[in-house]
């Protein structure tokens, strides 16, 4: 186990702006607090004309990555509204150590966000999908006070859900030692075989924990994943502190995020996050 803080820089690239001279997009690894090299990039997008600007940070799905073209996409969009910082969970990508599925990845977001404050930004908004969904609001009820706005799309609201023929698939994927090598061969998804001890607090527990923090779940009414019962249960959770979107047409995480919806999950963060 390291013994550095979270946050810390192990490798990095910076490349300056060519405008405005300063640092420009920043590529390296921090190391979590339990030791895990985690690769995270930061693009200053609208904040190398607007200081006041947030960062917003994405947290990715299940075998997603920093590289991914639909993490790059919706990066891309929501860097109109602020900088922006990706990064990749442990067992994803080139992160080290292996996926825990949700549990120990609040680790390696509590260290993206530490690095992302270090550029001077005063408001940091989270933005999560699937997986990443989960961590965002198992971070913020955590860790009350470190983020200033909080999104959530496509989220579970409950561990070890089988009712649909994906999250069956998941399911073997993440426990049986088959799967597991599906994962890591086909998927680059690195998958840890222990099973969590404890159960982590589960994102429907989380969410109360997180006012007065703004929130916003969004979900489409075609998810093959998670039927709507689970933003439902997600917003009722909230006693009303969480704004809902339930989208028409649109189906699971990054792939499923229209660029429309980009755009205004962009401009929810921005305003919400003070």
């Amino acid at each position: 186990m390291s013994n550095r803080p979270a946050g810390h820089v192990a490798r990095s690239t910076v490349r300056p702006d060519a405008e405005t001279g300063r640092p420009g997009s920043v590529r390296t690894y921090l190391r979590t607090t339990d030791g895990v090299p985690v690769e995270v990039v930061y693009d200053p997008g609208a904040a190398v004309y607007d200081p006041d600007a947030p960062v917003l940070v994405i947290a990715h799905g299940f075998t997603g990555d920093v590289d991914r073209p639909h993490v790059r996409r919706v990066a891309a969009g929501l860097a109109r509204y602020g900088a922006v910082v990706t990064f990749s969970f442990r067992g994803h990508g080139r992160s080290g150590g292996r996926s825990t599925v949700g549990d120990k990845e609040v680790l390696d977001l509590a260290a993206a966000l530490a690095w992302a404050r270090g550029f001077g930004h005063a408001r940091v908004a989270t933005v999560g999908f699937s997986m990443g969904a989960s961590v965002v609001l198992r971070h913020a009820a955590l860790r009350p006070g470190t983020v200033d706005a909080v999104v959530a799309v496509s989220s579970p609201a409950r561990w070890y859900y089988r009712g649909t023929a994906p999250m069956r698939r998941l399911h073997w994927l993440v426990t049986r030692p088959e799967g597991r090598l599906v994962g890591r061969y086909g998927l680059r998804t690195r998958i840890h075989h222990r099973d969590w001890d404890p159960i982590p607090l589960s994102p429907v527990e989380a969410v109360p924990l997180i006012a007065p923090t703004p929130l916003l779940i969004v979900h489409g009414d075609r998810d093959g994943y998670f039927p709507l019962d689970h933003p439902r249960m997600l917003a009722d959770a909230s006693g009303g502190h969480a704004e809902l979107w339930l989208e028409p047409g649109m189906g699971h995480a990054e792939h499923a995020a229209a660029d429309g919806l980009v755009d205004r999950i962009g401009d929810w963060a921005a305003r919400r996050s003070g």
